[in-house]
């Protein structure tokens, strides 16, 4: 079963992911943060929030089909 606080989070993420995919990434930051609040040591929205941060002072290319590249290690 999953929690009320779990189920929260889920939801947050998933309209993240949606914002984040429409190159809406101040939304999806928001969204991921949101999800951060109920719960701090969620690792997907820890990485979605950070790639958000990143695109908003680095957009990707308009024909960007939401794949995050690594440029460094």
């Amino acid at each position: 079963m999953i929690t009320e606080s779990k189920q929260e989070v889920l939801n947050l993420f998933a309209e993240g992911r949606k914002q984040y995919k429409l190159m809406n990434f101040e939304t999806a930051k928001d969204f991921f943060a949101k999800a951060l609040k109920v719960d701090p040591e969620d690792g997907p929205s820890k990485v979605y929030y950070a790639r958000c941060k990143h695109y908003i002072e680095n957009p990707p290319p308009e024909d960007w089909d939401g794949v995050f590249v690594m440029k460094t290690k």
